[in-house]
């Protein structure tokens, strides 16, 4: 048996040209965070994590700042049937949505969520432009998350009876200072954030307990409101239908309420886990998302149930029209009328911040999925793994959609509510599949089911609003379009994090440097892989590239298994057919497998390698479509072309020979 520390080569070898260090203490601080495409065991060292409660804290700033506005939207939709609407929420929250987004947090332990899910559904280039799709509705319903939640923040802000007058008209501005806040937030890093969502839930979660308590006792001290309701409530409909009527139709858009559940899933890197091994803290930090969302979802459902109730029984419907003082703002009305001005003043301030650090949540999510795709699709540049780039990148774009949305609310709620729906439909078809996969078919129909309703409500909201899907098109098709055009810039690159070799791979180059330390290497592209193929192609490769006569030759094969993907990691495998020895890889790409190969050869043996090929028949620009889309083509002048930018001597550049 032949001793493995005697080959010439090792087993792994690292990548010719290593990513550039940063530049500069400020290069340095922006590139110091990185999203990692494996999940959160590729990072821990890199990120801080939290506990449970503290993760749900940040994610609860989009969840919990619904109770600013969802009671008011479920009366104005169903009026004194608002608490029976909202019940139907509830009741889809902890039947349908909670057990749908645990079995996510369990099939995507990484927080990629269910775009993860589905993207294992649809092989090469169809899977992938499905995941950008999916995006598409990410970054709809998270970046309008960031926007209309500020935008919302600054309507609170401006409506207080003691705001000065001088901020009227200035909605715009305001909102775009909050949004630099935000950003500035991020830069100094995710801990910063989950310290600043800590104590807004907290205080907002107290101050609703204090109003909705103030409400309960008012109705216990005065019962004629409770009687003037349940008159009101009989009066709306009756039968199944007239009562269940209203309460369905106001349905779609109570459930934007439900928006936190995916942005707790995408937040698992963030949440901290014990275990002696990897696997051990993987199983535990899915057991604490899971606990995370259970707690937010029934803290969040007493909180619906009970703020639907008091408002509905003590605000006049009037109140919830459009310039009521109600409109949009239902408990806080209801502190400023039963607690007073000075109470009210702080509910107020606490609503403001909560809806301005809600995008707080969106953005941790947009963080957390994005850069774990595109970058490794080729479809970004390296450097968005980075936090703080990309923070800037999405301030920058949530503060040019406020400036074309003139800060305004109720232009921005179409694609709101769109985006979330998408995603949540994505979410209850991924589960209802793997259900159904895994055989559970009782579990499978209700997820079914959960998908039906979903779907009813994001069709009623396409047709209710139909600028909300021209906004999310414009999204997903400003996605693919960046993601392609990187795609082609980055066709060049050495896709391949190190090179590794096999035993009998090692063995081979080690048998052929002993010969007459050289490396000859002939590319082949197999095709009945037997004696007389190899037989012929050393014999034309002879005839027409200057192959020395008596020297030793290689074989180098790639088969393209996936030309959608990107990066990976390259593994080269020797294989013996007749006394041929032959080097085969799987790769993406072929030309940039076989620089990689050439590289690595290079780099471990101190010895110039030389490969030779053939030049291929037909079309240059057909050639180049399928290295594009296939992964194949004219692969000789692609290949010399990612080794000239990658050495820039040509006296150590591996010798590329082209003949036929």
């Amino acid at each position: 048996m032949t001793d493995p520390t005697r080959y010439a080569i090792p087993a792994s070898v690292p990548r010719s040209t290593p990513p550039s260090a940063p530049r500069g203490r400020l290069a340095e601080w922006m590139l110091a965070n990185r999203v990692q495409p494996e999940g959160p065991q590729s990072s821990e060292g890199n990120r801080d994590t939290h506990a449970w409660w503290k993760v749900m804290c940040l994610t609860g700033v989009d969840y919990f700042s619904t109770l600013s506005y969802l009671p008011a939207i479920a009366a104005l939709a169903a009026g004194a049937l608002s608490p029976l609407a909202t019940l139907l929420i509830v009741a889809l929250t902890l039947v349908g949505m909670l057990p749908m987004y645990r079995r996510v947090a369990k099939e995507s332990p990484h927080g990629q969520g269910s775009v993860a899910m589905l993207e294992r559904l649809l092989p090469f280039w169809r899977g992938k432009i499905f995941v950008l799709v999916l995006l598409g509705f990410v970054a709809t319903s998270w970046i309008i998350t960031i926007t209309l939640s500020s935008a919302d923040a600054t309507v609170h802000l401006v409506e207080n009876p003691y705001a000065p007058a001088f901020l009227h008209g200035q909605e715009v501005l305001i909102t775009v200072l909050l949004l630099v806040v935000l950003g500035g937030v991020f830069l100094l890093g995710f801990s910063e954030a989950v310290n600043v969502a800590i104590p807004l839930v907290a205080i907002f979660l107290a101050l609703n307990a204090i109003v909705i308590g103030a409400g309960v006792a008012e109705i216990v001290r005065d019962p004629s409101r409770l009687a003037d309701w349940t008159q009101a409530f009989a009066a709306a409909g009756s039968g199944f239908g007239g009562i269940f009527g209203p309460a369905v139709i106001a349905f779609p858009l109570l459930v934007l309420g439900l928006s936190g559940f995916e942005t707790g899933v995408s937040m698992m890197p963030l949440i901290s886990a014990r275990g002696a091994t990897e696997e051990e803290r993987l199983e535990n930090r899915m057991r604490n998302t899971r606990k995370l969302l259970t707690a937010a979802a029934i803290i969040m459902s007493v909180y619906l149930i009970a703020s639907s109730l008091v408002t509905t029984v003590l605000i006049p419907a009037e109140e919830y029209q459009q310039g009521g003082g109600a409109n949009g703002r239902a408990l806080a009305y209801l502190a400023h009328d039963l607690l007073g001005e000075g109470f009210g003043t702080v509910y107020d301030i606490s609503s403001v911040l909560i809806l301005w650090f809600a995008g707080a949540s969106a953005m941790a999510g947009l963080i957390n999925i994005v850069p774990r795709y595109l970058p490794s699709y080729g479809m970004a540049p390296d450097w968005s793994r980075a936090v703080r780039p990309v923070v800037l990148v999405y301030t920058g774009v949530s503060i040019l959609i406020t400036i074309g949305f003139r800060a305004d609310v109720d232009a921005q709620a179409g694609a709101y509510a769109t985006g979330i729906l998408a995603m949540m439909v994505s979410g209850s078809v991924a589960v209802t599949i793997a259900a159904l996969r895994a055989h559970r078919r009782r579990s499978g129909i209700a997820f079914a089911v959960l998908t039906a309703v979903l779907l009813y409500a994001l069709l009623a909201n396409v047709v209710e609003k139909p600028d909300g899907i021209a906004i999310s098109a414009l999204f997903i098709g400003g996605i693919i379009v960046i993601s392609l055009i990187s795609r082609v810039t980055r066709t060049t690159e050495l896709r391949a994090d190190r090179v590794e070799f096999d035993d009998e791979a090692r063995r081979f180059i080690t048998d052929s440097l002993r010969r007459d330390n050289t490396l000859h290497v002939i590319a082949n592209k197999r095709q009945a892989g037997d004696t007389d193929e190899y037989s012929e192609k050393e014999f034309r490769q002879r005839d027409m590239n200057p192959v020395p006569a008596s020297t030793d030759v290689l074989f180098l094969e790639i088969d393209v298994v996936d030309p959608s993907a990107f990066a990976g990691v390259l593994t080269v495998r020797g294989v013996e057919v007749d006394g041929y020895r032959i080097l085969r890889a799987d790769s993406a790409a072929a030309p940039n497998a076989i620089a990689e190969i050439l590289l690595a050869l290079r780099d471990a043996t101190g010895v110039r390698p030389h490969c030779y090929f053939e030049w291929s028949e037909g079309n240059p620009i057909g050639h180049l479509m399928r290295y594009l889309l296939l992964g194949t083509g004219d692969t000789p002048p692609v290949v010399r072309e990612i080794i000239r930018e990658v050495e820039p001597d040509p006296s150590r550049r591996p010798g590329i020979h082209v003949g036929g």
